[in-house]
């Protein structure tokens, strides 16, 4: 067995024999960025700063011969030799760096579909170099030659291998950029987006149970990161809570339906807030007591209006949730995100 050291952090993680360094990662709960996982694409590309490894076998033009020489590294098929070999990843906290921001990137938008009479969701395919992001982050999309103004929106899906990008727009009164993505965007269209931004994204070490609350659209980023957490293997129970005012509005219970089927350890309960009968009919922090009265051991995650979140944040609190592992994505009034400092954003090898 090694150990694998993060730099600059210091942390270490165990490596066993015959595991990759990505495997190693992910088992300890660090989402490194990957995507073919067998030396192709270069996304796990990181710097080794000490120790010999086994790169395996991988395409040159994955990994480069002035990469290679500067220190960089696949770790979907790279091997610990010796007893520690360190790499750089993360921050100080640990904390993942974010991909620097890219502008005006050229997408096609392949399907349109109307998931709620307020939400459309928009699936977008790269044209060119697909824009990498964590799970959690968002984008900003708009025509401003057609009268919509640049308006941030969560990516709702985890990333994939064809760089696709699934949008969730709420119709907003008086909002000229979600009305143009409603009545206006159409399947073929050509658009541009900036991005990512944002750093909902939580502790990719922490090794605990997941609550995940959300209302409205702001499901879209508690999807991409369930998403992502469930594909690469995460042991610890996941639970989403959804509040729609009516059924109607509740848009994702054939995917809820999968995950339940697929992880043994996902649970999705929804609640409608102006309908009576069967299930839950209750505001999700009036709910929380009734079925988590202990936080005490969980991550919280919770996405939607910044009344919906603040409620929710002092709920989790109350029943127990630290502080420092309850992460939130309220919906304010639209600005222009700026880009993250240097010292948060990934080094580009070469």
């Amino acid at each position: 067995m090694s150990m694998i050291r993060l730099y600059p952090s210091g942390r270490e993680v165990e490596c066993k024999d015959g595991e990759t360094v990505l495997e190693a990662l992910e088992n300890a709960g660090y989402a490194l960025p990957s995507n073919c996982r067998a030396g192709a694409c270069g996304e796990c590309k990181v710097k080794v700063r000490a120790g010999n490894y086994d790169q395996g076998f991988i395409l040159n033009m994955a990994l480069s011969d002035q990469e290679r020489a500067a220190g960089y590294g696949l770790m979907c098929m790279a091997k610990p030799l010796d007893d520690v070999i360190e790499i750089e990843w993360g921050t100080d906290d640990a904390q993942p760096k974010l991909f620097p921001p890219r502008e005006n990137v050229p997408f096609v938008v392949v399907d349109k579909i109307h998931r709620t009479p307020d939400i459309v969701e928009v699936h977008l395919r790269p044209l060119g170099k697909p824009l990498r992001f964590w799970p959690g982050q968002f984008v900003t999309i708009g025509a401003p030659q057609d009268g919509a103004p640049w308006r941030s929106y969560s990516i709702a899906n985890a990333p994939r291998r064809d760089g696709e990008i699934v949008l969730q727009v709420t119709r907003v009164e008086g909002g000229a950029t979600s009305r143009w993505i409603h009545d206006r965007l159409q399947v073929g269209d050509r658009v541009r987006l900036n991005g990512p931004y944002g750093a909902f994204i939580g502790d990719p070490s922490a090794d605990t149970p997941v609550l995940c609350l959300a209302s409205g659209s702001g499901l879209a980023p508690i999807l991409s990161l369930a998403e992502a957490a469930l594909s690469r293997g995460f042991n610890q129970p996941v639970t989403i809570i959804y509040s729609g005012r009516t059924k109607e509005d509740v848009y994702c219970r054939g995917l809820m339906a999968y995950w339940e089927a697929k992880y043994r350890k996902f649970r999705f309960i929804e609640t409608t807030t102006r309908e009576t009968g069967d299930g839950y009919h209750k505001r999700i922090p009036e709910l929380l007591p009734e079925l988590f009265p202990d936080l005490s051991t969980y991550s919280v995650y919770a996405a939607g209006n910044p009344d919906f979140v603040e409620a929710c944040v002092a709920k989790a609190k109350e029943l127990g949730a630290p502080a420092e592992r309850i992460h939130t994505e309220g919906y304010y009034e639209q600005f222009m995100p700026e880009a993250p400092p240097p010292s948060r954003l990934m080094a580009t090898a070469g």
